[in-house]
């Protein structure tokens, strides 16, 4: 049994290593080959290094590696020793790929010369590679570091959201900076593009519809659905506001494909039946996802 716990946390080391390590190769090469070349500031600690390195004669990656100093020490404070060897790693290595990757490849970029696909390529890299460090437990440091922080007190705000509004204020600044608005236009294409890739990578592409049916025919419904489908179905104790009369409300959870049937089940089995839809973007549970990821 021993052994066996012992197994089942390496393996979770290990797959959270790799892939918090593929996480920062994606995100450097974002920067690197699309963004950094072409004067888009990003937002964050990384577009701030972008603005500083056009200044100072050290590499984006280099002045991202030193701005996350204290940054990281404030967060060995707030999320313990753990925080050290995740977020240390993918701080270092993010920042010497970005280094690496400009050196090396400094004959061929940028890439495109294309502004707006290089926005919308270098947006989706580092967004997506950002989100991948974050389901592994780690930041890349920067503004990674404040997201996490703000969100223990914002649990309601998405982090992408969180670091959307921290961006955003880089950008603006970029273009103040460079006094040219047309490279913090793209950015910010960029940068929403970037954060819609973000949640879905983070949070899942498994959203759900939540369906709530008050009908005459309940357990009618509820057969159905349960049997046709295989969905869940929870029975809700309820009363008419107007009438007071008690009445059973179907609570369903289903993924978006499985919603016109439900629809077409309810309207057979009651055609003047009340039903509620919404959407959900996280359901946790049996026929859904785990809820074995870490709380970011």
């Amino acid at each position: 049994m021993r052994n066996k716990g012992v197994r089942k946390k390496f393996f979770s080391f290990l797959y959270k290593f790799i892939i918090v390590t593929a996480g920062c190769a994606i995100y450097a090469s974002g920067v690197a080959f699309f963004l950094d070349p072409n004067n888009i500031v990003t937002g964050g600690l990384t577009g701030i290094s972008m603005i500083l390195s056009r200044f100072i004669p050290i590499n984006t990656g280099i002045v991202v590696l030193i701005l996350n100093i204290p940054l990281f020490v404030i967060g060995v404070i707030a999320f313990g020793k753990s925080f050290i060897l995740s977020t240390g790693y993918a701080t270092a290595l993010s920042s010497l790929l970005i280094t690496l990757f400009e050196e090396y490849f400094a004959k061929h970029l940028p890439l495109t010369d294309d502004l707006l696909l290089s926005g919308l390529i270098g947006g989706t890299l580092l967004s997506g590679g950002l989100a991948l460090v974050f389901r592994g437990g780690a930041t890349t440091g920067g503004v990674d570091v404040i997201a996490k922080l703000l969100k223990r007190k914002l649990r309601h705000i998405g982090t992408g959201k969180i670091i959307l509004a921290l961006d955003g204020t880089v950008v603006i600044a970029s273009a103040i900076v460079f006094r040219n608005p047309i490279p913090a236009m793209y950015a910010a294409i960029s940068i929403v593009v970037g954060n819609l890739i973000f949640d879905k990578i983070l949070y899942g592409f498994d959203e759900a519809k939540l369906v709530y049916v008050i009908s005459s025919a309940p357990e009618a419904i509820s057969r159905r659905v349960l049997n046709e489908l295989e969905a869940g179905v929870t029975f809700l104790d309820g009363s008419g506001g107007f009438t007071g009369e008690n009445k059973r409300v179907l609570l369903i959870a289903a993924k978006k494909q499985l919603f016109p049937k439900i629809k077409d089940i309810v309207r057979t089995e009651d055609k003047n039946a009340f039903m509620i839809v919404t959407s959900a973007s996280e359901v946790f549970g049996e026929g859904f996802k785990e809820s074995n990821i870490n709380e970011i």
